[in-house]
């Protein structure tokens, strides 16, 4: 299993173009991630071009014709070959409020008719000191379309409001994701980073048709000296409904401890218990690694 090769040119803060397969990821993951944190990361068959053209500006161009999904070479899933994937998103920052981008995805994927689509959308991310603690915020807007052989015909919104507050090592955050689906069809993001969005038991890798509005909340804490110095604590609930039909699909609680070994070796337990209503089935996972 080849994960990762490719040629990589880079002038030195100005220009980088990568081709052959690799992990992309922009912005927050919702759109284009390599999921990194599976065994087998999600990588692309692709050219890449970032620019940073001046100060507070950045580009990036990408072309993508394969997809070498987390499932890996010997599952009928783990491939889409034959792609026709453009992405362009354009990053500036500015003083005092924050990262304003604009982007464009285009997805023509034969393997997946359904996942095919076209979205435009807006995102901003800032914060604001106030004293020793600080104000963050991201708000997030975009419209995606049906696009080349995508069997629905669908037109829907993606909206995100995350308002936050950090004091020291902790943070909390509270979260309203809003993915629309008409009862035909849904938006969907099938090169995300999936596993980090909407409770890590996995229940939403695929929005359903109703759509689905997550509202969440996200609390943390990490050890900055003593005996635990590093350790980082994390729970998160959610509760999910439709966009269309005020169907009650469920609700989850997440929780992870992670703590550095040395500067290369990390020890996490992550759990997750998804309680369905209207979706899905009951559903509990855990998980206790070694990341290097």
């Amino acid at each position: 299993l080849l994960n990762q090769a490719y040629l990589r040119w880079k002038q030195a803060s100005v220009i980088e173009a990568t081709i052959g397969r690799q992990a992309v990821n922009l912005d927050n993951q919702r759109w284009v991630g390599s999921v990194g944190w599976r065994q087998n990361d999600q990588t692309l068959d692709a050219a890449h071009l970032s620019l940073k053209p001046t100060k507070g500006l950045t580009a990036d161009y990408l072309y993508a014709w394969r997809v070498n999904r987390v499932f890996g070479p010997d599952s009928p899933q783990g491939i889409w070959r034959d792609n026709d994937i453009h992405g362009l998103r354009i990053g500036y920052d500015i003083a005092n409020i924050g990262t304003l981008s604009a982007y464009g995805y285009w997805l023509d994927i034969p393997a997946a008719p359904a996942s095919s689509s076209q979205t435009y959308g807006v995102r901003l991310v800032g914060n604001q000191a106030l004293g020793d603690s600080k104000l963050v915020y991201t708000v997030e807007y975009a419209r995606q379309s049906d696009q080349a052989n995508n069997p629905r015909d669908f037109a829907l919104d993606y909206v995100l409001v995350e308002p936050g507050f950090s004091y020291r090592g902790a943070s909390i955050k509270l979260g309203y994701e809003r993915l629309e689906g008409d009862g035909a069809a849904a938006l969907q993001t099938p090169l995300a980073t999936l596993h980090a969005f909407n409770g890590w038991a996995d229940k939403f890798l695929a929005t359903p048709p109703n759509g689905l509005r997550d509202l969440y909340a996200d609390l943390s804490y990490r050890f900055g000296d003593g005996p635990f110095k590093g350790l980082l604590l994390r729970g998160m609930w959610h509760d999910f409904e439709s966009t269309a039909g005020s169907v009650d699909y469920g609700s989850e609680w997440d929780a992870l401890a992670s703590y550095p070994l040395d500067k290369r070796l990390t020890l996490m337990a992550k759990f997750a218990h998804y309680d369905a209503d209207g979706f899905a089935t009951d559903t509990t996972k855990a998980w206790f690694s070694l990341v290097a």
